[in-house]
């Protein structure tokens, strides 16, 4: 049993061990989505760049979804052997030693900083960029583990940010986990972290966190965080966490005392179910936003590249990240407000049938902010070119194009630093809409392979679930079982690829100018939106 716990729902999987055939699946949203704009417990307005979630929530779905996709499968549940989870990341929530979540404590139901923050919290970029200016001061020498830059997404910048807005629940704070492992915690009675989020959101190499001093020198009481709100011990992919309780049997239909993996993000997880265990093989994956990693047989520190860790993917290789934090989010948000009522379908039919540079325009896609490779999430988008002749499906195809540019970039800097990408493997739900793959394969000049599995992170965890139970040897071993691809399915057209060079030069120029040298422009507009929604 795979769960895949994304933005909006838990989505569950029942594979065989055996080939990984795909038995049943089911998908249960989340009762309170995502609460971006207001307090779902209070109706109080939340900041922006805010994003939480209800823990709660979580458990309810992950049960609802497990059985759900025991019943599709018409599997009885003695039959499965184990049950595997991974989350969107770096998504993060205060508990006390018990794990109880501090929203869930009467005196804190109407505290923000109490409930889980969500990836796409963006409200830590000052203290991230403290974090990231305190580092280079010190010469702290894991900063460069991570493109020279921590996100504000991640553990650390969160972190702080609760000390400073929140002090008395800082303080209340056992532990500060991540919800891949609090997930785990909940299925077996077991605190355990894995790897792969203690290295790549939580700054953890070569087997430490950064140092008291470093923390301390940032703000006193922030001294201990490793040591107090992020000790716990560390367990690595594929490991077994602990058997399932009695409880979590009750709410999921499964049998008690079934192996129960350690934690894993939704994109790391999915590497391994796309075959993808060797050095060189980048897999991205394309939903709200675009995560790519890949692995490699020796450390490489990539400017603005999201982080690099030993087994941070698959053990014994070195694991990196990098990623762009809106990319089906961005064409949502244009189809949603701006498109005058038509939809992805019909905007992708019209923006296909265009020659290459048609509409005249060039776009920046940094609608959520930048995460690789200039890790500012306190940029915004752009479109350059508009003009009272300019069409919905104009906009919408070069919104697709300039992600495509974003992840031309990553590649291009991986390979520059001395980590070439020889495949390029796509999965995640924008598999769906053909004409961007297409866009993707003539920007990148490279054949796209494609995952083949609907349920890439699900069938991931499922694969990682396998191992666990010792139905697999190892990842390795589990992939080349279970795991599915399908080669050169998306392949680029020369003349187009010609025609984008061209296009792809005017985004560098802009990603230069606007976000390379500070973002100034940026920064001051989002000031000036700040200072007025303050008033």
């Amino acid at each position: 049993m795979g769960v895949d716990l994304g933005t909006l729902s838990a989505r569950a999987v029942v594979v065989r061990v055996a080939d990984g055939e795909e038995l049943g699946t089911a998908v249960a949203p989340y009762r309170h989505g995502v609460m971006d704009t207001v307090l779902a417990a209070t109706g109080a307005p939340l900041p922006p760049d805010w994003a939480l979630q209800v823990p709660a929530d979580y458990v309810e779905s992950l049960g609802d979804a497990v059985r759900g996709a025991v019943t599709a499968a018409g599997v009885a549940p003695a039959q499965v052997v184990g049950i595997g989870t991974d989350f969107t990341a770096c998504t993060v929530l205060p508990v006390l030693a018990d794990g109880t979540p501090l929203c869930e404590l009467p005196e804190y139901v109407d505290r923000p900083h109490a409930y889980v923050k969500l990836w796409k919290h963006h409200a830590a970029q000052g203290q991230a960029d403290r974090l990231n200016a305190r580092a280079h001061e010190r010469g702290e020498p894991w900063i460069g583990r991570y493109g020279g830059k921590l996100s504000s997404e991640w553990e650390l910048a969160k972190g702080l940010q609760l000390l400073e807005e929140d002090p008395e629940l800082y303080a209340r704070t056992d532990h500060w986990v991540e919800a891949a492992d609090w997930i785990v915690w909940q299925l077996c009675g077991t605190y355990v972290r894995n790897e792969c989020t203690a290295g790549f959101k939580a700054a953890r190499q070569d087997g430490a966190y950064p140092s008291v001093d470093y923390f301390s020198s940032l703000h006193l009481e922030f001294g201990r965080f490793a040591l107090d709100k992020l000790a716990g011990p560390i367990a690595p992919l594929g490991a077994r966490a602990g058997l399932l309780t009695e409880d979590a049997a009750a709410r999921t239909g499964l049998p008690a005392g079934i192996a129960v993996s350690v934690g894993n993000v939704d994109a790391h997880v999915t590497a391994p179910a796309a075959r993808a265990v060797e050095a060189g093989q980048m897999v991205a994956i394309m939903g709200t936003s675009t995560c790519h990693v890949m692995m490699a047989d020796e450390v490489r520190e990539i400017p603005g590249m999201c982080g690099v860790v030993d087994g941070g993917i698959v053990p014994g290789l070195w694991g990196f990240e990098a990623g762009q934090s809106g990319v089906g989010d961005i064409f949502g948000w244009f189809v949603d407000r701006a498109a005058g009522g038509s939809s992805h379908e019909e905007l992708s039919e019209l923006a296909a049938a265009q020659p290459v540079g048609a509409h005249g325009l060039v776009a920046l896609d940094w609608h959520s902010g930048n995460r690789s490779v200039l890790v500012d999430h306190d940029l915004s988008g752009l479109i350059v070119g508009l003009t009272l002749q300019t069409r919905p499906e104009d906009i919408y195809r070069a919104l697709v194009e300039a992600t495509a540019f974003g992840t031309r970039v990553i590649v291009e800097a991986f390979e520059s630093a001395g980590v070439p990408v020889r495949d390029f493997i796509v999965a995640g739900g924008l598999l769906q809409n053909g004409f961007v793959m297409q866009v993707y394969a003539d920007v990148l000049r490279r054949p796209l392979h494609v995952i083949g599995s609907a349920q890439g992170p699900a069938l991931g965890s499922a694969l990682h679930a396998a191992v666990a139970a010792g139905a697999h040897a190892d990842i390795v071993a589990a992939s080349a079982a279970m795991g599915r691809v399908e080669r050169d399915v998306w392949k680029p057209d020369p003349g187009r690829a010609d025609a984008y060079d061209a296009l792809f030069a005017v985004y560098r120029q802009l990603h230069d100018e606007f976000g390379a040298s500070g973002g100034g422009l940026m920064h001051r507009l989002r000031a000036i939106r700040k200072e007025a929604l303050d008033r």
